[in-house]
């Protein structure tokens, strides 16, 4: 295959999965905006801040000097043009990616990002310049992007040949479901909880409750463990579960899957499979006790490094020309 082939499929599975990370922050943030925090309290940021530093789009939005509330973010997050990571540019972007590589896609994967490309058009004809969406037709978009996420995944999973294409579609989609849960994990822990408030109240309950719908593992976490929510207990879930296809482990899990797949079928091994090899021992060997003695924040960080290490050791063994 050639690298370029590679590297479209790659970035349109990334763009894809973005955009529906996207749709589930700004859904996830509705709700915890919701809840009655004092926003006097010292420390203390807004939910629609910690929106923007789980997409990391917190950098630019400053640039745009809007302030930060949620007509402005939510525009931000969804049909901005000057943002690079907006839904609106993700799925642009992955149509584009799409276009070059027609012919390494399956109908059915192809009429899923096309559609999915008209229907945003229509949705920006209704709601560009308008400067904000009432509540209705912005859940309507929101539902829109998480249901052309799925149907673009399923259609991948379900036509196309297990070969080097296949392959090169789910890296990009582990890679980037298993940032962005570690950002959602990291940006909860440190931005929404005020300093007054106490690990395991009732803020925090309510906050972790919103966590976990955004990954919609809130019915997965009272299967497995039967019991209310405890922050621990949700970081144990999207960290080390593997059973949880959201987790940090279970993303390393296929993608160790996939890169041996791809180092087999190319008949060599490269520094992608050792870097993925070694984060994956890295988590199979914790424990939640660790990662909170040692510190969650910490443990994040040095997991979301690992992770753009892996994709940049990617792009350099197989995406670049």
């Amino acid at each position: 295959m050639l690298a370029r082939t590679a590297d479209n499929l790659y970035w349109l599975s990334r763009y894809m999965e973005r955009a529906d990370f996207l749709a589930r922050i700004v859904q996830a943030t509705q709700r915890l905006a919701s809840l009655p925090i004092d926003y006097s309290q010292p420390g203390q940021g807004t939910e629609w801040e910690s929106a923007l530093e789980a997409s990391g789009a917190a950098e630019g939005f400053l640039e745009t000097g809007a302030p930060v509330d949620e007509e402005h973010v939510v525009d931000y997050l969804t049909f901005s043009v000057e943002n690079p990571a907006s839904i609106r540019n993700c799925i642009e972007y992955a149509r584009s990616n799409a276009r070059s590589v027609r012919t390494a896609l399956t109908s059915e994967m192809w009429e899923a990002i096309n559609g999915a490309w008209f229907e945003l058009k229509r949705f920006e004809s209704v709601n560009i310049g308008r400067g904000q969406f009432d509540r209705e037709e912005l859940t309507r978009f929101l539902d829109f992007v998480k249901k052309t996420s799925l149907d673009f995944d399923g259609c991948a999973y379900r036509t196309m040949l297990r070969n080097d294409a296949y392959w090169f579609t789910r890296l990009g989609v582990y890679l980037e479901r298993a940032d962005n849960t570690a950002r959602l994990l990291d940006v909860k822990y440190h931005v929404l909880l005020p300093e007054s408030e106490v690990v395991g109240g009732s803020l925090d309950y309510f906050q972790w409750t919103a966590i976990l719908r955004a990954v919609s593992a809130h019915t997965a976490y009272h299967w497995v463990y039967r019991q209310s929510i405890k922050p621990w207990l949700v970081a144990d879930l999207l960290i080390l579960k593997i059973e949880m296809p959201r987790s940090l482990i279970a993303c390393y899990d296929n993608i160790v899957y996939f890169l041996d797949a791809i180092g087999r079928a190319y008949g060599i091994q490269g520094s992608s499979q050792r870097h993925a090899r070694t984060v994956m021992e890295r988590l199979q060997a914790a424990s939640t006790r660790e990662i909170f003695q040692s510190g969650l924040h910490e443990f994040i960080t040095t997991f979301v490094e690992d992770n753009s290490r892996l994709s940049e050791a990617i792009s350099t063994q197989y995406l670049v020309i």
